[in-house]
C-alpha cells in the first residue's frame, strides 16, 4: 500500500513577521531582518509566546529570531549589541528557574533550524550535535549503536540538548551518570561580540597552551583570566563548593581545571559554558561523550508508613550497586488515586504507604537482579522500617511506577484554586545522609509560614523536590515565597549543600548566590562574567548581577499581586475546571505539548514547528487576552481566530497528554461559540456544522449527487464560494443510508430473546456516506446475543456543530438525544456508537452541554462498539474463524484523550488477529479541518506523520475506527481501509 507523501510544511511555514512589529524595536527587528536567514518575530504574538517558559515567570521580549545557522546567531548578537539590547538563547522553554525569559531582550529560539545531529563516533562514544535537538531524538540515533548521552532529565522528550548544556542538566539516573558537565567535551560557542570560540580540553603550560595564550586575541584574554580566577581562588573554591554530585548554581569554577586521565593539569572552557545558563556565550554546536545502554534493569519500591524512615533509608540504598534511587510521598499518591490518568499506578501502592522509595539496579552493574532485590529486601523490609515491597523485572512493569514517579508535577501543578505547590527552592540538594535531618528543619519552616508542601525526590543524589503551596497572586503569598526561600537557602548551606541540584539559578535563586558563595566568589563570578561579556547583555541577571540591577525572585512573576483574568459568562459548563480562565491558567508552561514522538499532542505542532501551534502557545496568547496583556478585543480579532484557534484541531489529546490537563479543545470551541456569537458564521462553518442535512440530501438523490462532484470545474467552484480544499476528496454518499437497511432487515435476535439490548447510533458519516461498519456492528452485536435498534427518534450528535463553535446547535441536539436516551436505558437499553468521536461526545462533552443529571446516566451506559464487546467481554462467546492476517492499527484521538483506545485492539487480538498498536497521534484530517482549503497543506503534512508509522509497521492490514482518519488515510493510499468491527465481521461464523 503506497501512502502519497506531501511537502514539509515545516519547509513552507511563514517566515516573515505575522503582525506589525512592536515600534518601539521597529529599527532593530527590520536590520535582523536584512541580516539573517532564519524569521524575525517582532509582532505582538510572539511577544507573547516567548515571555513565559516553564518557570513562575513573565517577561515580554522584543522579539524573537529563528536563526538557520551559526552565521545567523552571530549576526543577532552583533545588531542586538547595536542597538543595546539583551540577547537569551532558547532551547524548548521547558527550564524551571525562569532562564529563558527576559524583559526587553532578542530571544534566539535555536529550537526550530538548529537542531541537527552532525555526526556519531560509535567507535570512540562521542556526537556532535546542533543545540537545538530534542535529547530522545538523538538517543533515538544513538540506539542502534547501543548508546546513549547520559543524563536524563524527567523533560527529554522536549528538551533539547543546547538547553540541557545551559542548565547542566541531570535526572533520576544521576547517582549513576552524574550530570551534563561530565559528558561535554567540545563547544562551538558565540560570544558576546559575535565571534567564535572552540572550547575543548588543553593541557596547561603545553605547546597548545602557550600557542593560545601569546598575543592579545578575545581567546588568550579569556584563557589567562579564568586561569587566574580558578588559581586565585583555590582555597575558596575548595570550602564553599558542595562536595555533591549535583549542583548547578553558580559557574562551574570547580570543574574548569582538573587532572585530566593522564594525570596531567588540564583547563575544558566548555566545562565553565555548562550551566552559565548561556550568560557566557551561546553554544552553538557541541561534542558529547556517549555511555553504554544497559540491556535490563529491575525496580522495587519500598513502602514506609513514615516520610523520616524513608528519607533515613536513602544511605543504605546507596550502599548497593544502584543505578536510580527516587522518593514519592503519600500526597502524590493520594492525586494519582483520584487521577482518572493515574490511577491505575497508584493501585498496587499498599494502604497506609506515606513514602516510598523506589531502588533500580541495571545490567551492566548486576548481573542478577533477584538476588539483589533480595538482598535490598532483608536490608529494608527484614532489617529496617519498610513494611512493603514491589518488585517490577519486566519492562511493562517498571514503566507504570516511573510513570507514577513522574506524574507527581502534573499531579501536583493540577490541584484546584489559585494556591498552586510552585517551583523556587524545589530542586535544593543536600548530601543524602542529611536529607532526613534537612527535610524535618524544612517542616519547621513550613509550618512557621503556615503552609505545606508536597514531596519527591532524587532521593539517591540528595535532590528533595518540596513545592510550597501558595498563590503567588496575593502580595503576601509573594512575600511569604521570599521569605520561604531566604529561610531554605540558610538550611541548605548550614546542611553544605546546594541551592539548585538540577533545575539552575535563573530568576528564582540567582539572588541567592552570594549567600551561598560568599563575598570572594561572588566578585570572581562577576569578574568572570565581565570578561566574556563586557556589556552584561548575554541573559542579564541569571546567575550574576550588577549591585546597581540585583535580581529579585519576586520581580516578572507570571501573575503576581497586580494579575487579574476576566471570567466571562460561557456557554459550556466550566465548574469541573474551577471556571473558563483557571482552566487555562492550568498551563504551567512545561512544554510536555513540543513532544513528537508518542502521544496525540500535539498535531499542528509536530507538522509545523511553531511555538504558537503548541498547546502552550495556545494557553498564552488565551491568558494574555483574558488578562489584559492584549488588548480587551483580541480574543475577537480574524487574527487571534485564524492563528491562535483555527490550526487546533480539536483532537483533545491535550485533555490527557498534558501534564495538568489543559482541554484546549473545549477552550476553543468556547471561544469559536462567542466569536460566531458577535461576528457571524461563515457559510462554510454553517455548511459544516450542519452537516448531516446535506449529507442526508445527498444520500437521498445518490448517485446523481456523487456524480455532480465529478463534473469538470464543480470542485474549484465549490472552493471559491466555501473554501473547501479542491484536491481533498469527498465522501460519497450511499444510497442507502444505514437506518434505512437496518428498517428493512428483521433483527435476528429478538429483545425478549436477547441477553442485552442496544440503541445503535446512526451517525452522520456512517448513515449517510460508509454504512458497512454499521451494518457490521449490527451483524457481529447480534452474533454476540444482543438485540440492535437504529433509533429513528434521535438527531445528529451535535458533534460537527460543536467542533466548529456552533453551541446552540450541538446543545439543542444534545438535549434531544439525552431525553431519547433516558428513556432507552430506564428501558435496560444501551448506547453503543460506531464513530469514536460520538461515543466520547455522549461519554464527556454532553456534561458540558446539558445541565441535567440525566446527562451522567446517559455517559455511564454509552460506548464505543469496540468498547461495549470488549467491556461485557462478549468477543469471547464468539466462535471465529482461523486467522492470519495482521493487523495495523491507527487508533482515534478523542479515544485516547478518554482512556477507551485500547479496546479495539483487545476485540480484534481475541478474535485472533495479530495486531500492531500504532502509538501514531491525529490522522490530521480532524473532522472538517482537512477538507478547509487553506488548511488543506497542514492537513496532508499532518497525515504524513501517521503515514511513516503506517509504512514502518509490520501490519498487513490497516485498520481505523474514525471516519475522518479512514478518509485521510483513503487519500494516502487509494484505498479507504476498513473499521475494525468490519475486521471482526469478517472472522464471525454464524
Amino acid at each position: 500500500m503506497a501512502y502519497e507523501t506531501p511537502a514539509n510544511s515545516r519547509e513552507t511555514r511563514q517566515e516573515g513577521p505575522l503582525g506589525d512589529d512592536a515600534a518601539e524595536y521597529a529599527a532593530l527587528a527590520a536590520d535582523l531582518r536584512a541580516a539573517v536567514d532564519g524569521a524575525v518575530r517582532f509582532d505582538e504574538y510572539a511577544r507573547v509566546l516567548y515571555a513565559t517558559d516553564g518557570s513562575i515567570y513573565r517577561a515580554r521580549p522584543a522579539g524573537a529570531v529563528e536563526p538557520r545557522d551559526v552565521a545567523d546567531v552571530q549576526s543577532a548578537v552583533r545588531i542586538a549589541a547595536d542597538h543595546d539590547v539583551p540577547i537569551i538563547a532558547r532551547g524548548a522553554g521547558s527550564s524551571l528557574g525562569g532562564q529563558a525569559v527576559g524583559p526587553g531582550c532578542v530571544v534566539l529560539d535555536l529550537s526550530t533550524h538548529m537542531d541537527g545531529v552532525v555526526e556519531i563516533r560509535p567507535e570512540d562514544r562521542r556526537a556532535v550535535v546542533q543545540p537545538g535537538v530534542v535529547q530522545d531524538d538523538l538517543d533515538a540515533r544513538l540506539a542502534p549503536h547501543g548508546l546513549k548521552f547520559a543524563p536524563d532529565p524527567a523533560s527529554s522528550n522536549r528538551a533539547t540538548v543546547g538547553g540541557g548544556i545551559g542548565n547542566n542538566s541531570t535526572g533520576a539516573h544521576s547517582v549513576r551518570y552524574g550530570i551534563t558537565d561530565e559528558y561535554t567535551e567540545r563547544l562551538d560557542v558565540v560570544l558576546a561580540d559575535g565571534s567564535r570560540i572552540e572550547t575543548r580540553e588543553v593541557v596547561l603550560d603545553s605547546p597548545e597552551w602557550d600557542r593560545i595564550v601569546e598575543g592579545d586575541s578575545r581567546e588568550a584574554e579569556l584563557y589567562r583570566t579564568v586561569r587566574r580566577l580558578v588559581e586565585d581562588n583555590e582555597t575558596e573554591i575548595e570550602s564553599r563548593y558542595p562536595d555533591l554530585k549535583r549542583n548547578v548554581s553558580g559557574y562551574n569554577l570547580q570543574k574548569v581545571i582538573y587532572r585530566n586521565e593522564d594525570g596531567e593539569r588540564a583547563i575544558n572552557l566548555s566545562k565553565l559554558f555548562v550551566g552559565a545558563e548561556s550568560t557566557l556565550g551561546i553554544v552553538v554546536e557541541a561534542e558529547l561523550s556517549l555511555v553504554t545502554k544497559p540491556a535490563e534493569t529491575a525496580l522495587a519500591l519500598y513502602c514506609f508508613e513514615d516520610l523520616i524512615d524513608a528519607l533515613e533509608a536513602v544511605p543504605v540504598a546507596l550502599e548497593y550497586d544502584v543505578s536510580a534511587v527516587e522518593l514519592m510521598d503519600d500526597e502524590v499518591f493520594r492525586l494519582a488515586r483520584d487521577s482518572e490518568q493515574y490511577a491505575t499506578y497508584e493501585e498496587p501502592i499498599p494502604e497506609g504507604t506515606a513514602a516510598a522509595l523506589m531502588v533500580e539496579f541495571d545490567s551492566e552493574l548486576v548481573a542478577d537482579f533477584e538476588a539483589a532485590i533480595s538482598r535490598t529486601n532483608e536490608r529494608f523490609l527484614e532489617s529496617g522500617t519498610a513494611f512493603d515491597a514491589i518488585e517490577a523485572y519486566t519492562d511493562d512493569a517498571q514503566a507504570d511506577l516511573w510513570k507514577l514517579r513522574k506524574a507527581a508535577i502534573p499531579l501536583l501543578m493540577s490541584l484546584e484554586g489559585d494556591p498552586k505547590p510552585y517551583p523556587f527552592i524545589e530542586d535544593a540538594t543536600v548530601p543524602p545522609e542529611e536529607l532526613a535531618d534537612y527535610t524535618r528543619r524544612f517542616e519547621e519552616i513550613l509550618a512557621a509560614h503556615d503552609t505545606s508542601a508536597a514531596y519527591f525526590a532524587h532521593a539517591g543524589s540528595g535532590t528533595l523536590h518540596i513545592r510550597p503551596i501558595l498563590s503567588l497572586k496575593e502580595g503576601e503569598g509573594i512575600q511569604t515565597m521570599r521569605s520561604i526561600a531566604d529561610d531554605v537557602t540558610d538550611l541548605v548551606v548550614e546542611h553544605h549543600g546546594a541551592f539548585s541540584g538540577e533545575h539552575g539559578d535563573g530568576l528564582a535563586r540567582t539572588e541567592f548566590n552570594p549567600k551561598m558563595y560568599g563575598e570572594t566568589l561572588w566578585e570572581a563570578f562577576r569578574e568572570l562574567k565581565t570578561a566574556f561579556d563586557p556589556d552584561w547583555r548575554m541573559n542579564p541577571g541569571k546567575v550574576v548581577y550588577r549591585d546597581a540591577e540585583p535580581t529579585d525572585m519576586r520581580e516578572h512573576l507570571r501573575y503576581g499581586e497586580g494579575y487579574s483574568s476576566l471570567e466571562s459568562q460561557t456557554e459550556l459548563d466550566f465548574s469541573d475546571e474551577g471556571g473558563f480562565a483557571h482552566l487555562v491558567e492550568l498551563c504551567n508552561g512545561c512544554g510536555t505539548c513540543r513532544q513528537t514522538e508518542t502521544d496525540v499532542m500535539c498535531p499542528t505542532y509536530r507538522a509545523t514547528g511553531d511555538e504558537m501551534t503548541t498547546t502552550r502557545g495556545r494557553a498564552n496568547m488565551l491568558r494574555a487576552a483574558i488578562s489584559g496583556d492584549l488588548s480587551e478585543d483580541e480574543l475577537y480579532t480574524e487574527r487571534f481566530q485564524t492563528e491562535v484557534l483555527d490550526l487546533c484541531v480539536g483532537c483533545k489529546g491535550c485533555k490527557s497528554d498534558c501534564p495538568t490537563g489543559v482541554d484546549m479543545a473545549k477552550l476553543k470551541t468556547e471561544v469559536k461559540h462567542q466569536y460566531h456569537e458577535r461576528e457571524g458564521s461563515s457559510l462554510r462553518t454553517k455548511l459544516f456544522g450542519r452537516i448531516d442535512r446535506l449529507s442526508w440530501l445527498g444520500s437521498l438523490t445518490a448517485p446523481l449527487s456523487n456524480r455532480a462532484t465529478a463534473i469538470p470545474g464543480s470542485r474549484r467552484v465549490l472552493e471559491s464560494v466555501f473554501d473547501i480544499a479542491a484536491d481533498r476528496s469527498l465522501p460519497r454518499f450511499a444510497d442507502e443510508s444505514l437506518r434505512e437497511w437496518a428498517d428493512r432487515r428483521e433483527p435476528t435476535i429478538s429483545a425478549e430473546e436477547a441477553d442485552r439490548k442496544v440503541l445503535l447510533f446512526p451517525d452522520t458519516y456512517t448513515n449517510y456516506n460508509y454504512p458497512k461498519p454499521g451494518k457490521a456492528a449490527i451483524r457481529v452485536l447480534e452474533a454476540a446475543g444482543v438485540h440492535v435498534r437504529v433509533p429513528s427518534e434521535v438527531v445528529a450528535s451535535g458533534r460537527a456543530a460543536y467542533s466548529v463553535g456552533l453551541l446552540d446547535i450541538a446543545k439543542e441536539r444534545a438535549h434531544t438525544n439525552v431525553d431519547v436516551f433516558t428513556e432507552y436505558i430506564d428501558e435496560g437499553w444501551e448506547v453503543v456508537s460506531v464513530e469514536p468521536s460520538d461515543a466520547v461526545l455522549f461519554q464527556d462533552e454532553y456534561a458540558d452541554l446539558v445541565d441535567d443529571s440525566a446527562v451522567d446516566i446517559v455517559a455511564a451506559h454509552s460506548y464505543g462498539v469496540c468498547e461495549y464487546l470488549d467491556v461485557h467481554r462478549l468477543v469471547e462467546g464468539l466462535e471465529t474463524t482461523d486467522q492470519t492476517t495482521s493487523l495495523t492499527y491507527h487508533g482515534h484521538c478523542h479515544q485516547h484523550a478518554a482512556g477507551k483506545d485500547h479496546h479495539a485492539v483487545g476485540v480484534l487480538r481475541r478474535a485472533g488477529y495479530a495486531v500492531d498498536p500504532l502509538d501514531s497521534g491525529c490522522c490530521g484530517m480532524a473532522g472538517s479541518f482537512g477538507y478547509e482549503a487553506e488548511h488543506y497543506d497542514l492537513s496532508k503534512a499532518i497525515g504524513e506523520l501517521l503515514f511513516e508509522k503506517i509504512r514502518a509497521s509490520d501490519g498487513e492490514q490497516v485498520v481505523a475506527p474514525g471516519g475522518s482518519c479512514r478518509s485521510q488515510i483513503g487519500d494516502g493510499s487509494g484505498e479507504i481501509p476498513p473499521h475494525p468491527i468490519e475486521m471482526l465481521d469478517r472472522v464471525v461464523i454464524r
